[in-house]
């Protein structure tokens, strides 16, 4: 059936959205778009031919085609104060009854208010030490639900305003005794909250896992990543990761569910880019290079750019168990930047090294190891390529079938190719549900 599963090979900001909003487009076919992890800190910039512009979070960045659907699976975790936000802004784009194409899985994870403001204050009294944070509550609602799995507010909840109330009342008052007041950004009084979270699910279609299996045995489905492999929080370096699985498993465990299958295809930039702190080898401050969506903020920190790293790449290829194929993107910058240049080896301590070494599964004492090697080690530079579609392809074991020039789709191509992919490696695990 060619569903299409859309992950960033990167620390995040490769293009995911773009790309998903060409597969989303009329002559493309794809009437859903499936988000599989994160939550409200995605930021997946999509530029139409005609100009208009959309930071995508929760929606599939797929909606600006009339019709697309956005469905948030039981991995999301869902704001629904900041989806009403990005609702209002689709709106005044001329997108209009967006939440009208939202379903939303019950068994999503909910994230408050209450969330948003601990996290922000577990950030800053981290000082100099920062993990790096979107600072919209995603890591808090990750522990909260781990820590109290039967108290922690889903989606489903909205529909029984008691049981709604009192996991909210019990989540405010355990972050309050942990932390303190949590002051203005701990958000609107309870019974406000409480009104605005039944009012949500009341616009959107709450389901559960059948309905979605329905859906994929139906038709065509763009499962839409966030952020990127290199940020996994068990495949990334830690503690300079993310509180979800960044790697196509929340997906295929989904498809699994339904009998189905999936191409995977991963997302590079031509060069490398890092939001906040943690390891990036090929980093180059002297690189100015132009983005108009990204930028240094309060929490995130500065945006870091580099050149292409293929040792990275392949450990990101390896982690997750392979790709079918690779979008490569932001050609149109390394045409304009003759300075760029490819890693293929780093020096650590003087010697040589080509591979990052993957650990077991679930082993954070191996990713933070792996951390303190990267932080330590130097890049080996070499000239661009003739080719960086060549180059990606040869070091990824994988076709690159999509290339794009700019934001939007106009700018992209599909690119004719004769080589087979390689076989998958069998590293990839499954989700942590």
């Amino acid at each position: 059936m060619n569903h299409v599963i859309v992950v960033d090979l990167g620390y995040g900001d490769a293009g995911k959205g773009s790309v998903v909003d060409w597969l989303c487009s009329a002559s493309r076919g794809y009437r859903t778009v499936v988000r599989f992890n994160g939550g409200a800190q995605a930021a997946h910039n999509v530029i139409r031919d005609d100009g208009r512009q959309h930071t995508f979070a929760q929606f599939g960045s797929g909606t600006f085609t009339p019709g697309v659907r956005t469905w948030l699976s039981r991995f999301m975790l869902v704001d629904p104060l900041a989806l009403a936000a990005e609702a209002a802004h689709l709106a005044s784009l001329g997108v209009t009854g967006a939440l009208d194409l939202v379903t939303v899985d019950k068994d999503a994870l909910l994230t408050t208010p209450y969330h948003r403001a601990a996290n922000r204050a577990r950030e800053l009294a981290r000082g100099g030490a920062r993990h790096g944070s979107c600072g919209l509550g995603i890591g808090e609602t990750a522990s909260y639900a781990l820590a109290h799995p039967a108290e922690a507010p889903r989606a489903g909840d909205c529909l029984a305003p008691r049981t709604l109330e009192r996991k909210l009342k019990a989540l405010r008052e355990h972050l309050t005794d942990e932390l303190g007041p949590l002051g203005p950004l701990g958000g609107p009084p309870l019974a406000d909250l409480c009104d605005a979270y039944l009012a949500f699910a009341g616009r959107v279609k709450l389901a559960d896992g059948a309905d979605l299996r329905r859906l994929l045995r139906s038709g065509r489905v763009v499962f839409e990543g966030a952020q990127g492999v290199l940020l996994d929080e068990w495949r990334g370096f830690h503690p300079y990761t993310t509180w979800s699985t960044t790697t196509f498993a929340n997906a295929e465990e989904l498809l699994a569910e339904a009998g189905q299958s999936a191409v995977r295809l991963g997302v590079t930039r031509c060069y490398q880019v890092r939001h906040g702190p943690g390891p990036f080898v090929t980093e180059d401050p002297s690189l100015e290079l132009p983005e108009r969506h990204n930028g240094r903020n309060a929490w995130q920190g500065e945006f870091r750019t580099g050149h292409l790293d293929l040792v990275a790449l392949r450990y990101a290829v390896e982690v997750t168990g392979g790709v079918d194929g690779i979008a490569l993107t932001h050609l149109d910058v390394a045409e304009q930047h003759p300075e760029l240049r490819v890693c293929r080896s780093y020096l650590v301590g003087g010697e040589p090294l080509t591979r990052i070494e993957p650990g077991p599964p679930h082993d954070l004492d191996h990713q933070q190891r792996l951390t303190s090697v990267l932080l330590g080690a130097r890049p080996v530079l070499h000239e661009p390529p003739a080719s960086w579609a060549e180059v990606v392809e040869a070091e990824a074991g994988a076709p690159v079938t999509l290339l794009s020039a700019g934001p939007a789709a106009a700018a992209k191509t599909e690119r004719a190719f004769t080589r087979t992919a390689a076989p998958r490696n069998n590293i990839a695990e499954p989700a942590m549900s």
